[in-house]
């Protein structure tokens, strides 16, 4: 029985280092967010800021690059007349859309559960 609980523990363990590991990429107020928007679409820097509400341009600069350095997403430069920059999420950023789904769901259940509606 001993032993059992040895192993429970270290599954535990591993489980909350995974949580831990996903938490410090997806940490900070504004990342989910970034990603929850580019998993619809395509979206050029200015449509993000006015997708991601409270946003400054210096802050999703930075969010943007974060995500980039973790290869969720992708920075596409066009060649137009100005330069226009749109990002995307990678494949391996669509991984993320399962969770980005459960977020949804659970914070609509619990929108629902405290204020009724």
């Amino acid at each position: 029985m001993i032993k059992e609980q040895k192993h429970d523990q270290h599954k535990c363990n591993k489980h909350i280092m995974a949580v831990h590991d996903a938490m410090d990429i997806l940490n900070g107020r504004w990342k989910i967010s970034i990603i929850a928007s580019l998993c619809f679409n395509t979206l050029r820097f200015t449509d993000l800021l006015r997708e991601v509400e409270g946003i400054s341009g210096k802050m999703l600069s930075r969010e943007l690059k974060n995500l980039e350095e973790n290869q969720l997403v992708t920075r596409i430069v066009l060649n137009t007349q100005p330069i226009t920059v749109e990002y995307k999420l990678t494949e391996y950023g669509h991984t993320l859309k399962e969770v980005i789904d459960s977020l949804a769901n659970w914070g609509h259940k619990h929108r629902k559960k405290i204020t009724g509606n």
